[in-house]
């Protein structure tokens, strides 16, 4: 039986909570994008563009053959979240 071959490409927006302006830094936003774009590969889902503005991103990414696209997106929002919690925190709860 011959082999056969899917690729699925996902676009993935989601807004800040509250839409606030969490990333309106062009730095910690960068940053933001760069650890969006690790966390997908970590999921082997490769990123082939991750951008967004200071209250949403943009994420489209090549969907990995064991990933759902409802995992992947809890994934990328809870590890998100935690990532900005976690600057908001060292920078004394203020972005």
């Amino acid at each position: 039986m011959s082999q056969s071959l899917a690729q699925i490409y996902v676009h993935i927006v989601f807004s800040t909570k509250g839409r606030e302006s969490f990333l309106k830094d062009a730095a910690i936003r960068k940053e933001m994008h760069d650890f969006l774009a690790g966390t997908c590969r970590r999921f082997e889902c490769p990123s082939l563009r991750v951008g967004g503005v200071d209250d949403h991103v943009h994420l489209l990414v090549r969907l990995g053959r064991t990933m759902s696209i409802a995992g992947l997106v809890k994934e990328i929002k809870q590890d998100s979240s935690h990532w900005i919690n976690g600057r908001r925190a060292g920078a004394g709860g203020v972005l």
